[in-house]
């Protein structure tokens, strides 16, 4: 996660670029003076990823876990009943 210094100034002058900022995936530090006063970030950790998604890259670096054969079925049907994340329940 990348973290932006800004004086608060600044983040009081333009917040809706501190918030988009932060949605985006940084965290946003506004200093104040010299000292960081706050810290702004989503609330939804945007580097989680869908299970498919870590099972793909399970595969793709040549991972050797195995899957039971009935949960790994399971598994996979779930996924693909629900291919869009999980709604944040705060929005």
């Amino acid at each position: 996660m990348a973290v932006v210094h800004i004086p608060e100034a600044e983040a009081a002058r333009d917040f809706a670029s501190v918030i988009a900022r932060a949605s985006a995936g940084e965290e946003v530090v506004i200093d104040r003076g010299t000292a960081p006063a706050v810290v702004i970030r989503a609330v939804v950790d945007p580097h989680l990823r869908r299970l498919s998604d870590s099972l793909r890259l399970a595969e793709e670096h040549g991972s050797t876990a195995t899957l039971d054969g009935d949960f790994g079925r399971d598994l996979m049907e779930v996924i693909g009943s629900h291919p869009e994340p999980l709604r944040n329940p705060w929005e």
